[in-house]
């Protein structure tokens, strides 16, 4: 196949910055700078009437949320044009209030309300919205860019923005998410909502060649079945990684959603319900499982389908609130897309996406040349996949466990108590025992878990290498119901009475030092 081409966009952030002379954050910068976002907007965002942002205004640099809010209210009104350059950490310490006739934030989170044209865009070594989400409401012609926003929470502490990375509600149109990097820690039990959600009359939004990732929900367009005021959203050139669901979750509305890669989707992706339709061309989906469908309700939605690769996908049995597209998806629909657009062939996605996506990459897009020599296949791998992710990469323990079987840990989800830095909950299923999770502490829990209920009568315990004997006394619990399915001490292989379960959780008791799971193995028999 001929090679991606990725171009950068024209504008250099970098010399625009060294240009800049800064007298304080907040203050305007002289003439000329770069007075809108890099580049122009794509999808669904080009059409009613466009997205510039603050492209025509005056440009603030800000390194506070506070400098950000400040920005906003200092403006003649509320849709005077503005670009916001932002540089390091914001966050809950830097992020207060600020009170004027053109704007109406909040603290603790960075709050877009009731006002237009207006650009926020990282710049110099990076932004980070470190446990603050943002907030657009009541807003219109709104663009987001280079930035990283990661861990809010809707639960614990600190709170921010009902948990959402970047939340959409309450009549608003024309927003451009563009080379952002949304991230979480974990699912909702460890406090995390959405990265990228919508709702109540949103309308004309893209999200483009960004990262989203580490989460139990990706996103969703619509807060209920009865809520569909909501559509018109372009997903492209995007990575989902390690996600349990919703990428996105689609109530009513039209959505276009090409060349984009997803990988570890562990409980299901693309949910079409309530009447959604989405045009779905082109898309690489990798080791994961039900990635196009209706999803946990009988209102049904709908899909166009060309062009995409199932890469080692699985699929399950169709049944109540439970409507996969596959194993052989076709069109149930067509949409018609309004504005011009150039497909990657599906097999150069990960490669493009993998050059382009995420903050602080350069700003960089693909030409949409790449195709592929021959066509994709438009037919997914066989019903019984291999396994979601390869064999270990370093020798298991010197016992193994005694029989075979399918590890239904693949594919599957995983969350726990807490985590130590540096470990992730996931670690524990991805068939590699140079990763792996560790509590907070000296004790935890480790949590396997599937949509629906699953057979488990053995379970295998195993430590990454060379750092055997740090697990003491344990309990093996049924999350279901509580039941205690066994209880011991060490690693090793677990064998119990067979039950099943849609959860189940590896309790650490005591430990010497701060235990370390490498691989949390389950089997039907």
């Amino acid at each position: 196949m001929r090679r991606p081409v990725v171009l950068r966009r024209q504008a250099v952030l970098a010399a625009a910055a060294a240009a800049a002379v800064v007298i304080a954050a907040g203050v305007v910068l002289p003439t000329p700078q770069a007075s809108a976002a890099v580049g122009n907007a794509t999808g669904y965002a080009t059409q009613n009437g466009g997205t510039t942002g603050g492209a025509g205004g005056q440009t603030v640099r800000a390194s506070t949320g506070t400098a950000i809010h400040a920005a906003l209210c200092g403006r003649t009104s509320s849709s005077t044009p503005i670009t916001i350059e932002v540089t390091g950490t914001i966050n809950h310490g830097n992020t207060s209030k600020v009170s004027g006739s053109s704007c109406n934030t909040a603290a603790g989170v960075i709050e877009l309300k009731q006002i237009s044209n207006v650009t926020i865009i990282g710049v110099g070594s990076g932004a980070v919205f470190d446990q603050l989400g943002i907030h657009i409401r009541d807003s219109s012609n709104i663009i987001i860019q280079n930035v990283t926003v990661r861990n809010v929470k809707k639960s614990g502490s600190p709170t921010s923005n009902g948990g959402d990375a970047i939340g959409m509600e309450s009549t608003v149109r024309n927003v451009w998410v563009d080379h952002v990097t949304l991230e979480a820690s974990g699912g909702e039990s460890e406090g995390y909502d959405g990265l990228f959600d919508m709702k109540d009359n949103t309308q004309y939004v893209t999200l483009s060649y960004s990262i989203l990732r580490n989460s139990g929900r990706g996103g969703l367009v619509g807060s209920s079945e009865s809520d569909l005021s909501n559509g018109f959203i372009t997903y492209h050139h995007n990575l989902y990684e390690n996600i349990d669901s919703r990428t996105p979750l689609l109530r009513g509305g039209v959505a276009h959603i090409y060349n984009n890669h997803y990988v570890s989707l562990h409980e299901s992706g693309i949910n079409s319900r309530a009447g959604a339709r989405a045009k779905v061309e082109n898309n690489y989906f990798r080791d994961s499982k039900d990635v196009l469908g209706t999803f946990y309700t009988n209102e049904r939605g709908y899909w166009q389908v060309a062009g995409n690769v199932f890469d080692n996908v699985t699929w399950s049995s169709a049944g109540s609130e439970n409507y996969p597209a596959g194993p052989n998806p076709t069109s149930n629909t067509t949409v018609s897309i309004p504005y011009p657009y150039s497909l990657d062939g599906a097999n150069c996605v990960p490669d493009i996406v993998r050059q382009t996506v995420g903050a602080n990459t350069g700003l960089r897009v693909s030409n949409g040349s790449c195709s592929p020599q021959t066509p994709p296949p438009t037919t997914p791998p066989p019903t019984t996949p291999p396994p979601t992710t390869p064999p270990p990469t370093t020798p298991p323990p010197t016992t193994p466990p005694p029989g075979g079987g399918t590890n239904l840990s693949l594919g599957a989800g995983a969350d726990g108590s807490s985590k130590a830095s540096g470990t992730s909950y996931g670690n524990v299923r991805d068939g590699n025992l140079s990763t792996y999770w560790s509590p907070a502490g000296s004790t935890g829990t480790i949590s396997i878990k599937w949509g629906s209920a699953t057979q488990v009568s053995r379970v295998v315990i195993r430590e990454p290498s060379g750092t055997q004997g740090s697990i003491g006394s344990w309990q093996l619990i049924n999350n279901d119901n509580g039941a205690v399915l066994a209880s011991g001490s060490g690693a090793g292989s677990i064998t119990f009475s067979a039950a099943a379960m849609s959860k189940i959780n590896f309790k650490i008791n005591s430990s010497s030092g701060t235990p370390r799971v490498g691989e949390f193995e389950t089997y039907a028999s």
